[in-house]
């Protein structure tokens, strides 16, 4: 049985509604719409079985609305097609939007955003309240909608800048911004450009409801640009007490930031800052954000395979207080790699690198002193890193880059990482134990002064 239409979307329905791209999101609006009883055709250059391959202005012209995948750059020719039919254009989230009957936490950053997303979402369950954490993090927020949500039921969305500047509809109750840093570029261009994505999700909400960094703070004011409406959660203006954070993922950087970007969107709510406090303790980080692997022979393995970017990888090499073995390496997103290097070089011993990127970073680290060698699997280069290793030392991936030039994502890239790890470790007790041990703690810092992200 067809549900009732919200009124947003009613007007649209005398047509079908066009799907551009049969992805994740694409294929849950699809549902959302035949569920609220309208039609659909779904278009995908890729052949997608059902879906058809083409589409300009004269295809759009028999069709009211679009939803269109965030893979879509805003000048891409379908969208330009949409636009010259005077055919409306929705991001999924917003199709989610006009769906949701309850309020809507807007998580948008650099890195960190979906762990604010799922710690938010955790701690407001954990007080009694159905919060379902969506969005960018792979849960299509146009699917949740359609379960069971009342105006009692609040989404946690997480927004990239690729669905930031798609948005037409969502206007969310309050909006977090975590951290700025360069990422994306082969998008966005510059940059500015690449802010202004950003922005325009924080600029969507309530002023007084959005709460950002201090590395946006810094390049708004760097650049001029006036966050208007926003409060900078700063750490060193903040009063916290570590101690109540200690044995939390939230202990130390970056993820204490996070933890303020949370507490301020708690007393936005008007919630209570010990269930917070409570929430923070028995939250457990999602796979691939520096988890211990194991530790065979005196050396410990960390997977960091979501450290996509050039400021993730920072902050995991911040992590520890000697250089590591960097295992890194993948597929370009814009971004100036010399900087890059020369940024990490001090908190690197030697360098195993894989993917498409791997001869530029490779040069770019030789030129900074660094032994950088360059391998065609990830299994050399781990098996290379475990030979150069001595006891004490740690293993890093941390890529810095995409993974999609070798791997379906940056989860295949890390299970593959801990499948070479579990071979290395052979078949000694001692190291089975340690294995398993390490992944069954991977989420609790390993020694003193170690934070994870």
């Amino acid at each position: 049985m067809n549900r009732t239409a919200p009124h947003a979307l009613r007007a649209y329905l005398h047509l079908p509604v066009a799907i551009l791209g049969a992805g994740v999101s694409g294929r849950a609006a699809a549902e959302a719409i035949a569920a609220f009883g309208g039609d659909v055709v779904v278009y995908d250059r890729a052949g997608v079985e059902g879906a058809r391959t083409r589409f300009d202005s004269s295809v759009a012209r028999g069709h009211a609305l679009a939803i269109a995948s965030p893979g879509l750059e805003t000048a891409h020719p379908w969208l330009e097609a949409t636009r010259a039919a005077g055919c409306e254009v929705w991001a999924e989230l917003d199709l989610g939007a006009v769906a949701w009957p309850g309020k809507t936490i807007a998580v948008t950053g650099t890195n960190g955003k979906t762990t604010l997303t799922e710690f938010l979402a955790h701690a407001l369950r954990s007080i009694g309240r159905d919060a379902r954490a969506v969005g960018n993090n792979g849960r299509a927020f146009s699917a949740e909608a359609l379960i069971d949500a009342s105006s009692e039921s609040i989404a946690v969305c997480e927004v990239s800048s690729f669905q930031a500047e798609q948005l037409r509809v969502l206007v969310p109750d309050v909006a977090l911004w975590t951290n700025f840093a360069e990422d994306h570029l082969e998008r966005h261009g510059t940059m500015e450009s690449y802010f202004r994505a950003k922005y325009a999700l924080l600029a969507r909400a309530p002023t007084g409801m959005r709460f950002h960094g201090p590395e946006v703070a810094r390049f708004a004011t760097a650049h001029g640009i006036a966050l208007e409406g926003s409060e900078e959660v700063d750490l060193a203006s903040e009063s916290i007490s570590r101690s109540e954070l200690a044995g939390t993922v939230f202990a130390g950087r970056p993820q204490l930031e996070n933890f303020l970007l949370a507490r301020a969107c708690w007393r936005a709510l008007g919630c209570e800052d010990p269930a917070l406090w409570a929430a923070a303790g028995s939250f457990v980080l999602g796979p691939h954000r520096l988890a211990r692997v194991a530790e065979i022979d005196g050396v410990v393995y960390w997977n960091d395979s979501k450290a996509t970017n050039f400021h993730a990888t920072e902050a995991a090499l911040a992590a520890f207080d000697a250089p590591v073995l960097l295992v890194a390496g993948g597929k370009a997103k814009g971004g100036d790699v010399d900087s890059f290097a020369r940024r990490i070089a001090p908190r690197v011993r030697k360098a195993f690198l894989l993917g498409e990127t791997s001869a530029v970073l490779a040069r770019a680290l030789q030129a900074c002193g660094i032994d950088a060698v360059v391998f065609a699997t990830l299994r050399e280069a781990v098996q290379t890193a475990r030979l150069a290793a001595v006891r004490g030392d740690h293993v890093l991936l941390s890529p810095g880059f995409a993974s999609f030039d070798m791997f379906k994502g940056y989860d295949d890239r890390g299970r593959q990482f801990e499948a070479v790890v579990a071979t290395l470790a052979g078949s000694t007790h001692s190291a089975e134990t340690s294995v398993s041990q390490s992944i069954k703690h991977s989420n609790r810092p390993a020694r003193p002064g170690l934070c994870l992200t």
